[in-house]
Parts: structure tokens; sequence; C-alpha cells
């Protein structure tokens, strides 16, 4: 493998600070109260940071491969966040600031008395995301001071969820707009299909920019929809996406579709190729929440090493069977991926 530096991959958007806590079913319609009734345990999250997270833990050696920009409050939660980036050795570069708290996502879990951190069995799991601060990146006072735009310009991949095109497109643009000029790599996430139906002008202003798409078969199937590729086959899907127009013509364009428990997809300027999974239980599955990012994180690991895309799509596959075992997007202290 390449010998890789600090820096080498970067991710921004919406970064929140995961609670998880087991708590009573009385308590789902008092979440004010999950942080002073309940023990919780905190981690780094939101979409990209999930996916650089992962994608660190798979590189392991050297630490802070990863940076992440996004936005948090000056506040006790921010604080907290800023911490758990720092032990999943993620080189996170915060813009703070007082207007609006740090974005959280609460995880309540309701069933039987194990600890947070048991959660095998469980039988019900309770999101509520509040994005708040995720909200206010500001590109000018972040992004363009000249300490940040040099971590920027460091990097050799680059990857980007598409909920950050709800909070500053024009960031978004300026690091496109870098990668190309400079023959780099972009991956971005189509993430929801709300994306694509509701930013659909944004998002098809960074589509020319972006080297590898990610999403899974709704997001993908939204796309086609909005696009008017008058097909609703998977492939056929790809396929199309992969020859949208593209600035950087030096790289073509892959597309990776995944599918759950069924073949991921994956579309280049020469063929479709599918790839199958990693089997998994049912009663084995915990959570699948994080399963997405935990591919995408995954893939770029090898990414960012120049694998081939197939090595890629394995490790995807690895991280994903890993955090789907698990509550969150949560792993053990080192992958066992060969």
């Amino acid at each position: 493998m390449t010998c890789l530096r600090q820096n080498a991959l970067f991710g921004m958007g919406n970064p929140l600070l995961d609670i998880c806590a087991v708590v009573d079913k009385d308590f789902l319609d008092k979440f004010e109260e999950l942080v002073k009734k309940f023990k919780v345990e905190y981690y780094a999250g939101g979409s990209t940071q999930n996916s650089v997270k992962v994608a660190q833990w798979m590189i392991q050696q050297p630490h802070k491969v990863a940076t992440f920009f996004g936005c948090i409050g000056k506040d006790k939660f921010g604080d907290i966040l800023k911490k758990k980036a720092e032990e999943a050795h993620v080189d996170a570069h915060y813009y703070e600031q007082n207007e609006q708290p740090t974005g959280t996502c609460a995880a309540c879990i309701t069933g039987d008395n194990r600890s947070a951190t048991t959660f095998k069995k469980l039988s019900l799991r309770s999101l509520v995301a509040n994005l708040a601060a995720a909200n206010c990146y500001n590109k000018e006072r972040h992004l363009d001071q000249k300490e940040n735009w040099q971590l920027v310009e460091k990097a050799k991949v680059y990857y980007i969820a598409g909920f950050f095109i709800t909070v500053s497109t024009e960031s978004i643009l300026k690091v496109a707009n870098h990668v190309s000029e400079n023959n780099k790599i972009l991956g971005l996430n189509l993430s929801a299909p709300f994306i694509s139906q509701f930013f659909k002008e944004d998002l098809m202003k960074i589509i020319p920019y972006v080297d590898i798409l990610f999403g899974n078969e709704t997001e993908a199937a939204t796309f086609a929809r909005e696009q008017g590729f008058e097909t609703e086959d998977i492939k056929e899907i790809a396929k199309k996406a992969q020859s949208l127009p593209k600035v950087n013509e030096k790289r073509q364009r892959v597309i990776v579709f995944t599918q759950g428990k069924e073949d991921t997809i994956m579309a280049t300027a020469d063929n479709v190729t599918t790839f199958p999974v990693i089997d998994i239980k049912q009663d084995e599955i915990v959570d699948t929440n994080g399963a997405g990012d935990a591919f995408v994180g995954g893939f770029l690991s090898q990414l960012v090493h120049d694998q081939p895309l197939e090595k890629c799509i394995q490790a995807g596959h690895y991280a994903a069977n890993v955090i789907i075992r698990r509550s969150g997007c949560t792993f053990p202290e080192a992958p066992d991926f060969h």
C-alpha cells in the first residue's frame, strides 16, 4: 500500500454529537431529560464524520489521516464532540460559533435492562436529531481562512455527504473546483431522497465535479426520476448517472449503489459490475442505521491507499458488516480486514 500522510483524506459535513442511552419506555416523550436521568455514551457523529471516522479506524496508522470540517457551538456538547473526534484520531477543525448549540442526535434504546454498551436484542431504537449549529457553517469565516484552506490542499481524496448541500453549496463548489483543477478525487453521497427532490438545482451544480457518486437503491431511484432517466433498473440508473457531464475528463466517473443485503452495483465507463455483500444472520444484526456511512468509510480507507475499486468495495462491505452488529456507528479497537 501507499505510504499515507496526515490529512490525506478530507471530509466536510454536518457534525453531530451522538448521545446513546438505554431508557425506560415512558421516557420517549421526554428527551430533554436524557443526559440528566440516564447513563449516556457519546460519539462523534453525523454522516460525513461517521464515514471519515470509519476510514480512519480502518487505516489505523498513521493517525489523523482523515480531516473533517463542520460547524459546532461553543458549549459543553461541542467540547465533548471535539474530545470524541480526537479519540477517533480524526483531525477535526470545527467552525465554532455562539448563535446555535452543537448539533446532536439522541439514540434512545428501550426493551430490557442491559447496559448502554450491550445492545443485543433490544426491542426499540428511537432517533431524534437536532442539527442546530451544523446548519451554520460559514465559508468565509472558516473554509476561506488560510490555515484551513491549506488543510484542504493537503488532501488527495475528498468526501462530502449530500446533506451538506442544505448548508453550504458554495463551500462544496469551492472544494470541488480545487479537486477538479488538481486531478484529485471527489466523492459525494446522494444521502437521502429529499436531496435529489428539493435540492436538485444545487445537487446538479456539484455532480459535474463528482468522481465517485454513492447512494442506496432508494436514493438512486429518486435521483433517476428527478433526472428523467425513464428506468427503474438500478444498473441502468447507474450507467446513466455515470455518463452525466463531467468537468475533469481525466477521470471517468464511478457510481456505487448499495442495496442493503442485495448486491452492490458499481458502474464505470466500461461496464456495470455487481458485488455480493457479506452474509450475516438476521439475529446478528443490531442496528443498520450506520451501515451506509460505514460502507463509504471502508471504501475510502482503501481509495486513499490507491487500491483497486474492487478492493475498496470489499472494504466497504467489511466495515458495514462490522457496524451493523453494534448499536450506532461504533466499532472494535482494530479492524480485521485482509
